[in-house]
């Protein structure tokens, strides 16, 4: 079986071995909004022919490939969720020479007339660590503890809560685009030396990053905290070397503290960079980051595939 996850901005495909274990894979800088076209079946062709040639006829598809811009919308899944019912769920697509389906995302709601979050492909690296017990370890699948709180920092990271074997909920936060957004696109950038794109580029042991932690504990809130990104640079208390980590440490403690309940243990998926920031942040904060094994996603497809009948 080949599974894929496709998202905004990059294509990361895994052929994967009977028993669910990654035998191959291959990523590239093509998420959907590099398909200009929008022919995403000839995209998919071109990155996976050679498996294809092979004898590899099942191919599974998940995050923002089944967005409103992907390939085909599909209908997001209500929390509580786990992998039987995404399994359930799957859409087929149409593709030559391969049966295609496609995972759908998930929904959340405190409330009826709540606003809502959404999710498409993390809800894959979640199940992922449900069955590879938590820790990205098939071995210790039997024993994956009941009720888990993980943290996939990101672009958008979501704080996802696991009951049961089930994503039970989740809240988003638009910490890593807020990020991008004033470092790139507002005064606050015009401090700080080029190069730096995203909130992982901050070391997790600068010094500016534990002054941006520590700083978002004060009273005042956000929008008052992020002036002081530029003041604190006009009036030389901060080196323009350290404004980048502080901005990381001032947005990433903001959202652990409305995020993260004390003392919490948190697990942790995502980019190793982005995730020593974040583990960072969570001590500081009185925390205990868990860091989960590589390849969550492709285990979450594994186990989804095999519910549908494609071991």
């Amino acid at each position: 079986m080949i599974v894929v996850d496709w998202g905004t901005s990059s294509f990361r495909a895994f052929r994967l071995n009977a028993d669910g274990s990654v035998r191959d894979r291959r990523a590239a800088p093509l998420g959907i909004m590099a398909i200009g076209d929008g022919d995403f079946a000839a995209a998919l062709q071109d990155q996976i022919a050679p498996w294809l040639a092979e004898g590899e006829d099942r191919v599974l598809l998940s995050g923002m490939i089944g967005s409103r811009q992907g390939w085909r919308e599909a209908p997001y899944l209500a929390c509580p969720a786990g992998a039987a019912d995404l399994a359930a769920a799957l859409i087929d697509l149409d593709f030559p020479g391969a049966q295609v389906k496609l995972v759908p995302g998930l929904s959340a709601r405190r409330t009826p007339l709540s606003v809502p979050e959404v999710m498409r492909g993390e809800e894959t690296q979640l199940v992922g660590l449900l069955a590879t017990g938590g820790e990205g370890d098939p071995a210790t699948a039997s024993t994956a503890p009941q009720a888990l709180l993980v943290c996939l920092p990101g672009t958008h990271s979501k704080w996802a809560r696991l009951a049961d074997r089930r994503i039970a909920g989740f809240t988003t936060h638009m910490t890593g685009e807020v990020f991008a957004v004033l470092r790139d696109h507002s005064i606050l950038g015009r401090l700080m030396p080029k190069g730096l794109t995203g909130a992982s580029d901050a070391s997790a042991d600068a010094p500016g990053f534990e002054l941006g932690l520590a700083r978002s504990a004060d009273a005042g809130g956000l929008l008052h905290h992020l002036f002081g990104v530029r003041t604190l640079g006009l009036f030389g208390d901060l080196p323009a070397t350290e404004a980048a980590a502080y901005l990381s440490g001032l947005l990433i403690g903001h959202e652990l503290r409305a995020a993260m309940p004390a003392s919490a243990e948190v697990r942790l998926v995502g980019a190793a960079p982005l995730c020593a920031l974040y583990a960072r942040a969570i001590a500081v904060l009185g925390g205990r980051a868990v860091l989960a094994g590589s390849d969550t996603a492709a285990a979450g497809l594994a186990h989804i595939g095999g519910l549908a009948g494609w071991n």
